[in-house]
């Protein structure tokens, strides 16, 4: 366990750090809290709904990984289910600040590959950035989606981005998070880690380009996280298949260090591409990574 969870722990109410710490120290442990384990917390700390949620940022912050701004900044996204899902922004050195994740970014991919198709509400230790707030309109539910801040009363999102642009501006009635597949096929395929990629590709959500595309890192101790490419109607808040992989991989506790290949797979016949992209952000966390390519057609 990471040295920032320890310290975050200490920062939690007294009720809570006991229950708390034994889920930590478990091995399977993936930032992740079941609704049972929400109800035991509540029991044992006192508190419910949103004061438990923000005592429970500092967890999330922990996860941060800012080698350039130094600064951390952590969300927790709650699924339909009362799942809680924790996310933290992500910068990568040696390549351009467009790469860099944030963390309400982090917290929804995190609850994506785990399965989500519709969040409530998130809670964030910082009032979220404009690139943020476009990036949540692309979602399933935007119109119902709740902002939390820690000294803000809760307000929805279409307060914090009135007269909003999103999907429905462009004639899309796809939003991230809903459940679709985009019939893309590894028949072809031999290779089990591109096929992976291939399965996050086919969850992709790519209306405007149609670049579906998703991205599979195997890591040294064999285990495997899948990222999806999250394409957004105003284009620059789309987050690339490597990040949400990245994502998935930090959220589980793994460093970049522990990554041993990488396998990309997107649709050529598009108007973009992320393999260029894709090396060069492997390139900065270890060039000898090496990248597997599948080029799909839709």
């Amino acid at each position: 366990m990471r040295t920032a969870l320890i310290d975050a722990l200490t920062q939690l109410p007294d009720s809570l750090q006991s229950t708390v710490s034994e889920w930590l120290h478990a091995s399977a442990f993936d930032a992740t809290f079941t609704p049972a384990q929400v109800a035991d917390m509540e029991a044992a700390s006192g508190l419910s709904g949103t004061a438990l949620r923000l005592a429970l940022l500092p967890l999330a912050a922990a996860y941060a990984v800012t080698p350039i701004s130094r600064f951390n900044v952590g969300a927790i996204v709650r699924g339909e289910d009362g799942t809680l899902y924790l996310g933290a922004n992500i910068e990568l050195t040696g390549v351009q600040l467009g790469q860099t994740v944030h963390a309400e970014q982090s917290a929804i991919s995190h609850a994506w590959t785990k399965g989500a198709t519709r969040l409530t509400d998130i809670t964030i230790n910082y009032s979220p950035c404009g690139h943020c707030r476009q990036f949540m309109n692309e979602l399933n539910g935007a119109e119902d989606l709740v902002i939390q801040l820690p000294k803000s009363d809760a307000k929805s999102l279409h307060t914090y981005l009135p007269e909003a642009f999103g999907p429905a501006d462009l004639g899309i009635e796809a939003r991230l998070l809903a459940d679709q597949t985009q019939g893309l096929t590894a028949d072809d395929i031999d290779d089990p880690l591109l096929k992976q990629a291939v399965e996050a590709a086919n969850i992709s959500h790519a209306p405007y380009s149609g670049n579906y595309s998703g991205v599979a890192i195997e890591t040294s101790d064999g285990r495997v996280f899948k990222g999806m490419y999250a394409e957004n109607a105003a284009f620059n808040p789309s987050l690339p298949p490597l990040q949400v992989a990245l994502i998935a991989a930090n959220m589980a506790d793994y460093s970049w260090d522990k990554i041993a290949s990488v396998a990309l797979a997107e649709v050529v016949n598009s108007t973009v591409s992320h393999l260029a992209d894709t090396q060069a952000s492997l390139d900065a966390i270890n060039p000898d990574i090496p990248l597997l390519y599948a080029g799909l057609r839709a």
